[in-house]
């Protein structure tokens, strides 16, 4: 996988993580830096851990379907790149606003929730040639980043660029899947 598409890989699977940081954001009446350390870390490891946990899955699996690793890759991707974007356009433009801050039990449980679509990208690079490792520390630091600059930026962003970044990070993981798809059928 070239670095381009690791990249796009990266900021696509961050795009919950941001869009709940954002909605935290905007939620707290003055987020502090280490608050927003705090969450970036957090959704961070559990980002980086779950598409780990995938692609352990998908290799258990992987000597059962080689002569079709390419299409369900595709597929697992097209799949959460357009529940990301549908789950974007259908929800109501306040709905990330009415979130409240909880503890960090709260935190980690909406980290789990923003990254299980992580995971079935795992399960999809456990068909692929890839270095796992580099693609879930890639994944891990932009969400670390996304996440901090979202609890920060969140009073000032609002909802509204939420929604659109997740409908773009939902379109460029269906084209990821697009261009696997396209380089397999092709070679």
């Amino acid at each position: 996988m070239s670095p381009f598409a690791i990249l796009i890989l990266a900021v696509g699977m961050s795009v919950d993580a941001l869009i709940a940081s954002v909605g935290r954001g905007a939620a707290a009446p003055r987020p502090t830096i280490t608050t927003a350390l705090r969450t970036g870390i957090v959704f961070g490891v559990v980002e980086a851990i779950t598409p780990l946990i995938g692609w352990l899955l998908g290799i258990a699996a992987s000597q059962f379907v080689q002569a079709i690793d390419h299409w369900i890759a595709f597929g697992l991707l097209a799949a959460v790149g357009g529940r990301m974007a549908l789950h974007a356009i259908r929800r109501p433009a306040d709905v990330a606003a009415e979130e409240r801050n909880g503890g960090f039990g709260t935190l980690l449980a909406t980290a789990i929730g923003t990254s299980l679509d992580a995971m079935a990208v795992g399960v999809s690079l456990a068909f692929l040639d890839v270095n796992i490792i580099v693609i879930a520390i890639a994944i891990g630091l932009a969400t670390t980043v996304m996440s901090t600059g979202g609890i920060l930026a969140g009073r000032f962003i609002g909802v509204r660029f939420g929604r659109y970044a997740e409908i773009i990070g939902g379109f460029a993981l269906i084209g990821l899947g697009v261009m696997i798809l396209v380089e397999h059928l092709t070679a």
